[in-house]
């Protein structure tokens, strides 16, 4: 597996979850919906390797926590 490849398609997916967080908002089913297609497009371009699959896991954990992280400082 090429690692240098597969991280930079990790920053590049996080800049693109901060645009979709912009356009629909961590609350919409749209958001969320992309962020599991999106984790399983590069998950299946490097043949499920099992690095891959847990950094995906980890990134939704951490969206998750920042998601209610924001829903728990809103009044």
């Amino acid at each position: 597996m090429d690692y240098k490849a597969f991280f930079e398609d990790v920053l590049a997916w996080i800049g693109q979850v901060n645009q979709m967080a912009m356009q629909h908002g961590m609350a919409k089913p749209e958001f969320w919906q992309w962020v599991a297609d999106s984790c399983g497009e590069l998950s299946k371009k490097y043949q499920d390797n099992r690095l891959v699959i847990k950094q995906m896991v980890m990134l939704v954990e951490w969206l998750e926590e920042a998601y209610e992280k924001q829903k728990g400082a809103r009044p």
